[in-house]
Formats: C-alpha cells, sequence, structure tokens
C-alpha cells in the first residue's frame, strides 16, 4: 500500500505539491500572525513589567493596552498616593499612541521620577533631556532606523533631537518631556497612568486597598505588578481571541478547500485503479484508508514546509523591522500543525467515502 500511495503522489507532482504548497500556506497563515499578535502582546507585557513599578495607576475605563486609554487625568494624583504608606516614589506618565507611519506609542515622562521608580536608564550612547525638544530613543528602534545621537526625529508632526539612546525593555520606545507631549496634545498637567514604586514588594495589595479608598479613585484601574502580568494574555485582551479565532478559521477553509479539490480529482482520475482494487478484493475501508493515507503524506510534507518558511519569514522580517516581536512557540506549532491535519483530513474524507462506494464493475468500464 504504501508504494503505492507514494506512486501516486509522485506520478501527479505538480498537483501534489500544490496541494503540499497550500498547506503550507495554512500553517504559515497562523504561525505568523498570531506569532506577531501574540508578539506584540507579549512584547508589551515585558517592556511595561521592565520600568519596575510595584503598582500601575489608571484612570477608570482605561485598557490594559498602555497608549489606548485615551483618559487622562490631573497629575496631582501623583500627590496623593505618594502620602500613603509605604510608597516611595509616584511617577506620572503621558501615552500617546501614533498611528504616523506605523503603529508605536510614546511616553512622555518626567526625567527624575521616572528614574526613582525604573531605577535610571542605561544609556548606549548619549543622556538625558537637554531641552523641550529632546527624545529619547531605545537602541533597537534606533537600530531599525540607523539613528545616532543628534540626529533630527519626527515624532507627532513636531521636529526632535535625538539626546539618547538607552537599552529597550523600559516601557515605550520614544520618550518625551512630559510638558513637551502634553502641550502636543493638549493634555497640559494631565496623565494618562502612574506608577508606584513601594518599599517592598510585599506590600502591594495593601497599598492597592489604599490607593482605592482615596476619595475620587475607587474606579481607577489599581494593578499589582503581579496582577497585571497576570491580566496580558490573549483572554484578557478584548476581541484578541476573536481576532485569533477568524484567522485560525480562514486558514483551515483554505486547507479545506484545496485538499477537497485535489483528492475529489484524484479520486476521479483513478476509477478504474479503485475499480481493479475492489475486483481484487479491497474493501470499503481499504480504499478509504488509501485516499486519507495519502492526504496525510500531503499534510505532513506542507506542514513542514509552512513551518520552514514561517522561520524564515520571521528571520527576514526581523533583518527588516527589528522592532517587530513575532513569537512562535512549540504550542503554537503544535496547534498549527494539528489544525492542517484536521482540516486536510476533514478535505478528504467526502472524496474517500465515494471512492469507496464506487461499483467496481462500473469503475472497469469507465473510460
Amino acid at each position: 500500500m504504501n508504494r503505492m500511495i507514494l506512486a501516486n503522489l509522485v506520478y501527479r507532482p505538480f498537483r501534489t505539491m500544490i496541494s503540499v504548497v497550500a498547506v503550507a500556506v495554512e500553517v504559515t497563515l497562523i504561525l505568523l500572525i498570531v506569532g506577531l499578535s501574540v508578539g506584540m502582546l507579549e512584547d508589551s507585557r515585558n517592556r511595561q513589567a521592565g520600568i519596575g513599578a510595584d503598582i500601575m495607576v489608571q484612570p477608570p475605563n482605561s485598557s490594559l493596552l498602555m497608549g489606548v486609554s485615551g483618559a487622562p487625568v490631573s497629575v496631582k494624583v501623583a500627590d496623593k498616593i505618594k502620602l500613603l504608606q509605604h510608597v516611595v516614589a509616584v511617577a506620572p506618565v503621558v501615552t500617546q499612541l501614533s498611528t504616523a507611519g506605523t503603529v508605536e506609542v510614546i511616553d512622555g515622562i518626567d526625567m527624575d521620577s521616572f528614574n526613582a521608580v525604573s531605577g535610571g536608564f542605561r544609556y548606549l550612547a548619549g543622556g538625558p533631556f537637554q531641552g523641550p525638544d529632546d527624545i529619547i530613543v531605545d537602541d533597537l528602534f534606533a537600530s531599525s532606523r540607523h539613528l545616532k545621537v543628534g540626529d533630527p526625529i519626527e515624532t507627532l508632526n513636531h521636529q526632535f533631537r535625538i539626546s539618547g539612546i538607552v537599552e529597550h525593555g523600559k516601557g515605550a520606545r520614544k520618550f518625551l518631556p512630559i510638558k513637551t507631549i502634553q502641550e502636543l496634545i493638549g493634555a497640559q498637567g494631565k496623565a494618562t497612568i502612574f506608577y508606584v514604586k513601594l518599599d517592598n514588594p510585599n506590600n502591594a495589595d495593601e497599598v492597592v486597598r489604599a490607593i482605592k479608598s482615596i476619595p475620587g479613585m475607587q474606579q481607577y484601574g489599581v494593578h499589582s505588578l503581579k496582577e497585571y502580568l497576570s491580566l496580558m494574555t490573549s483572554s484578557s485582551v478584548p476581541m484578541f481571541s476573536t481576532f485569533i479565532d477568524v484567522v485560525i478559521a480562514i486558514a483551515m477553509v483554505i486547507g479545506f478547500i484545496v485538499i477537497f479539490q485535489a483528492m475529489y480529482a484524484a479520486v476521479m482520475e483513478r476509477t478504474r485503479e479503485i475499480g481493479i482494487l475492489k475486483s481484487l478484493g479491497a474493501g470499503k475501508l481499504y480504499i478509504v484508508n488509501v485516499v486519507l493515507r495519502e492526504t496525510v503524506l500531503i499534510a505532513v510534507g506542507g506542514i513542514l514546509l509552512g513551518i520552514i518558511v514561517s522561520y524564515a519569514a520571521r528571520a527576514g522580517l526581523r533583518t527588516k523591522f527589528q522592532t517587530l516581536p513575532i513569537l512562535i512557540t512549540i504550542g503554537w506549532l503544535l496547534r498549527a500543525a494539528m489544525i492542517a491535519l484536521i482540516g486536510s483530513l476533514l478535505g478528504a474524507l467526502y472524496p474517500a467515502v465515494k471512492a469507496a462506494q464506487k461499483d467496481p464493475i462500473d469503475a472497469l468500464a469507465y473510460e
């Protein structure tokens, strides 16, 4: 049987290759799109954790995704939080989502308070802001744009000078003086998030309760770092899981249609062959087994090709766009493989059953 299956696949190399490529496209679509989505979420999670705060305070109805809330409140909230026991430092930050050219989050910071919370930047070149029109960028952004200290850069329709390049991993990839970004977006005296540093992270739950007990702050989003990290998952972000499900459904439909068409055509072309097999005593299960085993070989070939293409595409995208996080995990490799295999088998099931039901006499007389 194995020799016959391999011979059938080799005899029709073009159709076999088209089917393998279709399954590979299905796997690549899942791995790259899901990998990019999960990678961006994980990257945002890690960079927020890298700031080193113990508690994060956001205005009511704010999104967990930084820069998306658009609900700034007075920076004087920081003064209220500073009065609480165990609080060492509070850093008000303005986060602004920019879609000019690329989607990015820009942080407006007060250097002194931000350093007190985060422990300060690690400068790879240059140094802190020297004036209101200075900007700090991280090393990945600078490398991707071939920028160096002193270069001009346009952000939020305003020209800035790069004063420093820092190691990535602390919040955004671009940092502006907080007063400058407040003026640019018309939010003077406002902030969109407050990072709180405690004398001991173990006091986080106590301080969270104390912040929520401050008059007027009962509805604020107050999370300890541990709680925030647990919330930054695909199931917690609005519509994220739905997006992933849509991508998987589209990919599965692609694989199903192509395999169905290929195996149906193969069955119709091999009507006489099926008749010979049945006349020699092959039962229905034998015929179904032949068709499904061919499908499995095609699916396995497509899965392997899809994985290779996905890793090659990720390497190419990382070379071109160094700030683009694409996370391909073992879990999603296995899931993509199972989805492709199940979709292929479903696509081949009807042609296999149809082949098994052919009458051997009619099949032998088929021209």
